[in-house]
């Protein structure tokens, strides 16, 4: 369907197209939402067919379609390189989707409208580019430029100390890409030597980096993975994560969540652990740890940091009084989940964080969503201010009742999947040192659960206003609608998104980019 027409190169342009036409319409707002919906909505038009037409031509999964190459800087090794394959189709099509839901959930911004849809489009450029880069220079180009509509959302639009959070939310995000910058031209400089030309091709370095020493593979994954685990964000370098959240509109939150924390685990799986074996892989000659025989020192850090992140997110969570804060720390918790399924370094286990990046999208867009609708509607986000909303806001606690049962494992919807597969391949590679993170899933039961029982049900609440409390507007419906209907999709026919996923991890395992 695609093959002489340069879909990746559409999906990237429209959006910005879109960003110019809606910022130029600052004295009609109206007009800046409708272009914004129009030019998010072309690129989820095309980001479907694409997936479709993947299944009907049978393209092969492990390597990647639509490829796209121009030159850029000839003498500098850098090219416009464009490609996507099993792991990377679905989260494309997950951008495009996020991004013009939020959209359609926006409509009732009335601060500097334009400004807002603008930044929305410039974030899914950035976003895409992430996605479907195969040159290291315009994977980071697009990494960066991620960075600068969110900053704005945050501070222009954000909460009461919008200011801090979105300094340090750049500071953060920042710095840490910087070390990935670094690993990156230290791949760049080392591979020269054994190709005898300098690129910034992800291919052609990856056919050569293998044989590196297995000391410097080592430190180069180092410096990948840090730039990779704070925009995880993992602990200990969360702790910008729940402050923007909580002060970032609640598109900004849709996306921050569901999209920008997904860029660092794509990184490790895309980039660090196919480039660099010899930092993980025994077999490729890994360094091994001498307290746990048969276990390389990545894996235990990855592990380590993995179920950290899951149990501090978890606990957290009980902690907070702010709902949307609560829905920010198990965040935390499900990617340290994504990095322990990579530790497992199996292909049910890299598969299974795959889907859960893809699952964790899905579910943290309604349950961002949702605490937007109640801060909006009720004034309030704090739980203990809230009660008996069920017999106020019927439709709106279906909502949020299956966000919070999808997001705690309910057998039927996408979480369960995803889950399920991660702690699967976790026991098959450490046996019952699974019941460490496992522990994980009772206290999300119990923090769900209890902030449903004080939010929905119960007394009704004396401390807000219920005279004039409205139900979940028709721009609000629509996007909780569809994100629900996929969740349930997925989660009761996951191989549509699988049958994408397998066959790309598979060949991780045995050192091919």
């Amino acid at each position: 369907m695609f093959e002489n027409i340069p879909i990746l190169s559409i999906l990237l342009v429209l959006p910005f197209i879109g960003a110019l036409i809606a910022f130029m319409l600052n004295s009609n707002p109206k007009m800046s939402k409708i272009v914004a919906l129009v030019f998010s909505g072309i690129p989820l038009a095309l980001a479907s067919l694409m997936m479709f037409d993947m299944v009907q031509q049978g393209y092969d999964f492990s390597t990647f379609s639509y490829n796209e190459s121009y030159i850029w800087i000839e003498q500098l090794g850098i090219s416009f390189t464009l490609g996507v394959d099993g792991i990377s189709a679905p989260m494309v099509w997950l951008t495009t989707l996020s991004v013009f839901l939020a959209i359609l959930f926006s409509w009732d911004v009335e601060k500097r409208t334009a400004s807002y849809m603008a930044l929305m489009l410039i974030l899914e450029v950035g976003v895409l580019g992430v996605f479907m880069a195969l040159d290291y220079f315009m994977f980071y180009v697009f990494w960066e430029i991620v960075l600068i509509p969110m900053f704005f959302l945050i501070a222009i639009w954000g909460g009461p100390r919008r200011d801090y959070a979105s300094i340090k939310f750049f500071i953060y995000t920042h710095v840490a890409s910087l070390f990935m910058l670094l690993g990156i031209f230290a791949l760049y400089f080392e591979a020269a030597g054994d190709l005898g030309y300098y690129t910034f091709d992800m291919a052609a370095i990856a056919t050569v980096s293998g044989d590196f020493a297995i000391m410097f593979q080592t430190l180069v994954f180092g410096l990948l993975f840090f730039g990779f685990i704070v925009k995880m964000p993992m602990v200990p370098f969360h702790t910008w994560l729940p402050d923007a959240h909580v002060e970032a509109p609640t598109a900004g939150s849709v996306l921050l969540a569901g999209l920008l924390l997904k860029m660092g685990s794509y990184g490790i799986i895309r980039i660090a652990m196919p480039t660099l074996p010899g930092a993980w892989d025994i077999d490729a000659g890994a360094l091994t740890n001498s307290w746990f025989p048969g276990m390389t020192n990545w894996q235990i850090i990855m592990v380590i940091l993995g179920v950290l992140s899951m149990l501090y997110g978890a606990v957290m969570c009980i902690a907070q009084k702010d709902i949307k804060k609560m829905v920010a720390y198990s965040s935390i918790s499900h990617m340290g989940g994504v990095l322990l399924a990579f530790a497992t370094f199996t292909e049910i286990g890299l598969a299974a964080g795959v889907f859960m990046m893809f699952a964790h999208g899905l579910i943290t867009a309604v349950l961002f969503m949702m605490a937007g609708v109640i801060q909006h509607k009720t004034g309030t986000r704090m739980i203990p201010r809230l009660g008996g909303l069920a017999a106020k806001m019927p439709k709106a606690s279906v909502f949020i009742m299956i966000g919070f049962m999808a997001s705690l494992g309910l057998p039927g919807l996408v979480g369960f999947i995803a889950e399920f597969g991660i702690f699967t391949a976790t026991y098959n590679a450490f046996g019952w040192l699974l019941l460490v993170p496992i522990i994980s899933v009772a206290l999300t039961a119990a923090y769900y659960i209890w902030a449903m029982q004080r939010v929905l049900f119960g007394p009704v609440t004396k401390d807000i206003d219920l005279e004039h409390l409205h139900d979940v507007s028709w721009y609000e419906t629509a996007p909780l609608a569809a994100f629900v209907g996929f969740i349930v999709l997925f989660g009761l026919w996951p191989a549509l998104i699988l049958d994408f996923i397998v066959p790309a991890v598979g060949k991780i395992l045995v050192g091919v980019f």
